[in-house]
């Protein structure tokens, strides 16, 4: 008889007991450029990987606002390893949608349900042509975070047909069929290992694609075997809250640090407390207000959009465009709520000994990726409120 996966409180729990060794990994993350192993055995034998994966092959089955609660407490410490964490996760958790054919493929494999799947959704990347039982598949994509000891790999990739591109499509690939190559050198969220990975051409079965329109809500291929609510969420319109929950975390891990080191400071120079300075007040006052505000937009959100799952209802244009631009917009509030706190810390937060300086890079770092980036998400949203076409075709 299978044990009984984690609940929340327990995955909760069970994430809180590692962040002293996350944190004293951190520096080697960066060093290596990726997540070392014992943080992997670490997030494994935790079952964080499986928070959202389907209880029916031992998973958690967690909400998916899961990811903003147990992504943000990792993130207080490393960065790097929340946005590994949230992203290899999710990927268990888009799984489920896949025909049962691929989920059984996948995690009744060698590595069996605990295999971890990397992602590359840069979909203008990779082409993409039909095939007799599948498709021919080929491209080279940035960013795949956390491929180093992922087995599979989504894809997304544009179909050819007649020199045209009539659809999107996500592919998913064991690692043997594709290569990886080291291109990250970054100066944030530098141990997350997002590499390059290129596929020169590849025969994928069609078990093993879907078009980004089956997975857009409401029921998927997964239904059959995954009923739950979870797996009938729009994937793509609410996937900024994988990546803000990390952006949320460096924050409050931010704002927990400038607390406790501000506390019994004495300013360099004149000697005076530096609690007592009204302006380090306010700027930590409104650094937390920040993030305290965007915690809860990010989870009102993902219940939101729960609550349209379990009701069995549309997703409406406007709540799709709204939660991506709320995911882009607190992320932002995330990055201002650093900023504050990075620019109020002085020159000690420049040594690469003091926790602002990585906090600072890995929060700027993680507003870069284009699902949070603001001014796509803010003029998605207001084309949608003026009566226009959505110009995201993922949405």
């Amino acid at each position: 008889m299978r044990p009984q996966a984690p609940d929340v409180a327990e995955l909760k729990r069970r994430a809180l007991a590692l962040l002293p060794q996350l944190r004293e990994r951190a520096v080697e993350a960066e060093t290596i450029r990726r997540m070392p192993d014992a943080t992997i055995a670490d997030l494994h034998r935790a079952g964080l990987f499986r928070m959202l994966q389907p209880k029916r092959v031992g998973g958690s089955e967690a909400p998916y606002r899961a990811l903003v609660d147990i992504g943000s407490i990792v993130a207080r410490v490393c960065g790097s390893t929340a946005w590994v964490l949230n992203n290899l996760a999710c990927h268990h958790w888009i799984l489920a949608m896949w025909p049962q054919a691929a989920q059984d493929e996948i995690w009744g494999g060698s590595d069996g349900p605990d295999v971890l799947i990397g992602s590359a959704f840069a979909f203008p990347a990779g082409r993409a042509q039909k095939a007799p039982g599948g498709w021919r598949l080929k491209g080279r994509w940035p960013f795949s975070s956390g491929v180093d000891p992922s087995r599979w790999n989504f894809f997304g990739a544009l179909v050819e047909e007649s020199g045209k591109v009539p659809e999107s499509r996500v592919f998913v690939v064991p690692a043997k069929n594709y290569s990886i190559i080291d291109t990250w050198h970054a100066a944030g969220l530098a141990g997350t290992g997002s590499k390059d990975v290129a596929i020169a051409d590849c025969f994928v079965p069609d078990h093993m694609s879907l078009a980004v329109a089956e997975i857009a809500g409401g029921p998927n291929p997964g239904s059959a075997v995954n009923a739950g609510a979870l797996y009938r969420l729009p994937t793509f319109s609410v996937f900024p809250f994988i990546l803000s929950g990390v952006a949320l975390g460096i924050a409050q891990g931010a704002v927990a640090d400038f607390t406790q080191s501000m506390r019994a400071r004495a300013a360099t120079y004149t000697g005076r407390r530096i609690a007592e300075l009204a302006t380090l007040q306010l700027r930590l006052a409104e650094a937390a207000a920040l993030t305290d505000a965007a915690e809860k937009t990010m989870l009102a959100d993902c219940d939101e959009a729960t609550a349209l799952a379990e009701a069995g209802g549309e997703f409406p244009a406007e709540a799709r465009a709204r939660w991506r631009r709320d995911g882009a917009y607190t992320t932002q509030m995330c990055v201002k709520a650093v900023d504050l706190l990075f620019a109020g810390a002085g020159g000690t937060a420049l040594y690469l000994s003091h926790p602002l300086q990585r906090a600072w890079r890995d929060v700027h770092a993680a507003s870069a990726h284009f699902v949070v980036n603001w001014d796509m998400a803010g003029t998605l949203y207001g084309r949608v409120a003026l009566g226009l076409p959505p110009d995201v075709p993922v949405l």
